[in-house]
């Protein structure tokens, strides 16, 4: 926690894979991600939260994407939902897009978040385009020293992405595959999931 408030990377186990975080609302901590992870500064982040409540301080939860998080949150997957006006999160992890990817992840993720009392932002801890890490040994041999503090949480249970989705007029997009299958999201929302 003190790492993170300080605006330092810290490599966590969630329950997906193992994410690099930073405090989502400091600028100059979102940028050392883009750094270690040397990925373009376009590609916009997942604002990791303790919960639902956590969301809404910055973002617009409509009734279907509420439905979703209340049928997997905390779990694996990712909501794209539109910022609120006046949020905190900074422009670097929405890549200065009006929308914000967000997820409750489970067990020390969840709980470092509350600790903190605020968004991480926390793709997977690894150098863009290698396979995302499931295991601290990974994270070091994909980060080196670009990842100067690793939690190790043991090999994660998921072990793929998170499923990240997105309403839009009323219709449920699937934009990446994940943790949680599309049939799944289907049983909840009644619908069938349209491919991006």
């Amino acid at each position: 926690k003190a790492a993170l408030e300080a605006g330092e990377t810290v490599a966590i186990p969630t329950e997906t894979v193992y994410g690099l975080a930073a405090d989502a609302t400091n600028g100059e901590a979102v940028a050392r991600i883009f750094a270690a992870k040397q990925r373009p500064s376009f590609n916009p982040l997942i604002c990791h939260v303790t919960d639902l409540a956590m969301a809404e301080g910055f973002a617009a939860v409509d009734p279907l994407s509420r439905k979703l998080a209340e049928a997997f949150w905390p779990g694996a997957l990712t909501l794209v939902l539109p910022l609120k006006p006046g949020h905190a999160i900074h422009p670097l992890v929405t890549a200065g897009l009006d929308t914000v990817a967000v997820r409750a992840p489970r067990g020390f993720g969840a709980e470092l978040i509350g600790a903190l009392g605020r968004p991480l932002a926390a793709p997977s801890a690894n150098r863009s385009g290698r396979i995302s890490p499931t295991s601290a040994a990974a994270v070091a041999a994909s980060l080196g020293d670009a990842a100067p503090l690793t939690v190790d949480g043991g090999p994660t249970q998921v072990g793929v992405e998170s499923t990240i989705v997105m309403v839009a007029d009323g219709a449920v997009r699937l934009l990446r595959p994940g943790g949680v299958a599309a049939e799944d999201i289907e049983a909840v929302t009644g619908a069938r999931l349209e491919r991006a």
